[in-house]
C-alpha cells in the first residue's frame, strides 16, 4: 500500500516508451493498459493497492503522455499496438506471462487483441468499462441507444479534430472527460498532470488517430447500417481462452450494458460482470478500492 510509483522507460522499436510501476519486480506482472483521453496516470489510484503483491506496470501507450508519438494514423494499427503490449510484458514479465492484463476503454481493445492474437501471454483478462470487438461492433451498427452515445467517435476522426482539443487549454478535451459523468476526482492538480500528459497539437493528433485506425463502423441514430457495411469478424478468430472477468462502473453514459451484450459467447471461462455502484466510466478514479477488491478475488480464484 505504501510502495512508491517509479518510472520507467522501455525501447520498442527504437523508440522510446514510458511507464509507471510498483510493486517488487520479480513479482507476478500485472499489465494495466489506458484508454482515451487518459494516460498511465489512469491507474495511479489503483496500483498502490495490487503493488504488496504484484509488479503493477501501466504505460502509457503508443501516442500518449511520455510515450512516442507518431503522427501517421497506420502506425495505430492494432497489430501495431498489440505487439507494443507484448514488448511490455517480455521487458517487465522475467520471462514470464502477465498474470493478468487488465484494460479500460481503448486499453480493454488492445488487452483483448493482445489476448486473441498472444494468449500465451496473458493468464487471465481483466477489462474495466470496456468492450470485446464483436459486441460493440454489433451496438455501434444497430442505430440504438449505443450509436447515439458514440457519436463523439466521428467527430474524433474528422479532419482538425486535434485542432480543437488543444483550443482554450484543452476545453473540448476536458468537456469529453465530463459530459454526464462525476468529476469529482478531477483536482486542479490531477487536471494540470494531464493537461501536461496531452501536450500540444502533435500529442493529441496521437490520441485521436486511434479512433480514425479503426475499421469500426457507426451507425447514426436510427439508421442501422446493414450488414455487408460492416467488417467481418471472424468469432474464432476473436475467442477469449483464458478466465476473463469484466468490472462495469454501472452509470457509465459512454459505454452502455448493450455493448457487451453476448460477450460471454466468445468466452471458454467467462466469469461475468461485476458492477460497482456510484461509478461510471471513470470507475478506476472514483472506486479504485472496489476495482482491486473484485480484481484480488478474481486472481486468488482457480
Amino acid at each position: 500500500m505504501t510502495d512508491p510509483l517509479r518510472q520507467e522507460w522501455l525501447d520498442i522499436d527504437g523508440q522510446t516508451f514510458a511507464a509507471i510501476c510498483a510493486g517488487n519486480p520479480e513479482a507476478p506482472l500485472l499489465l494495466c493498459l489506458h484508454g482515451f483521453p487518459e494516460y498511465s496516470g489512469a491507474f495511479e489510484e489503483l496500483i498502490p493497492l495490487l503493488a504488496d503483491r504484484f509488479h503493477v506496470v501501466a504505460p502509457d501507450q503508443r501516442g500518449y503522455g511520455r510515450s512516442w508519438k507518431p503522427q501517421e494514423i497506420a502506425a495505430y494499427a492494432m497489430p501495431n499496438l498489440v505487439r507494443d503490449a507484448g514488448a511490455m510484458i517480455a521487458r517487465f514479465g522475467q520471462g514470464n506471462p502477465a498474470a493478468a492484463v487488465i484494460g479500460h476503454d481503448w486499453g480493454a481493445a488492445v488487452a483483448y487483441a493482445l489476448a486473441f492474437r498472444n494468449p500465451g501471454l496473458v493468464s487471465r483478462l481483466v477489462v474495466v468499462n470496456g468492450v470485446h470487438p464483436a459486441p460493440f461492433q454489433r451496438a455501434l451498427a444497430a442505430g440504438g441507444a449505443q450509436s447515439v452515445a458514440s457519436q463523439y467517435i466521428d467527430w474524433l476522426r474528422a479532419d482538425g479534430s486535434e485542432r480543437a482539443l488543444v483550443e482554450n487549454d484543452h476545453a473540448r478535451m476536458f468537456r469529453i472527460f465530463s459530459e454526464h459523468m462525476d468529476m469529482s476526482w478531477m483536482t486542479p492538480a490531477r487536471r494540470a498532470r494531464y493537461r501536461n500528459a496531452w501536450g500540444d497539437m502533435k500529442g493529441v493528433r496521437g490520441m485521436v488517430n486511434w479512433y480514425r485506425a479503426s475499421a469500426l463502423k457507426l451507425a447514426r441514430p436510427g439508421a442501422p447500417l446493414p450488414k455487408a457495411a460492416l467488417p467481418r469478424l471472424d468469432p474464432e478468430a476473436l475467442r477469449v481462452h483464458m478466465p476473463h472477468l469484466v468490472i462495469w462502473g454501472e452509470n457509465d453514459t459512454a459505454l452502455l450494458p448493450e455493448a457487451r451484450d453476448g460477450l460471454h459467447e466468445y468466452c471458454d471461462d467467462f466469469r461475468g460482470v461485476v458492477t460497482v455502484p456510484g461509478a461510471d466510466h471513470w470507475v478506476l478514479h472514483q472506486k479504485p478500492q472496489d476495482v482491486a477488491r473484485h480484481l484480488l478475488a478474481f486472481l486468488e480464484t482457480s
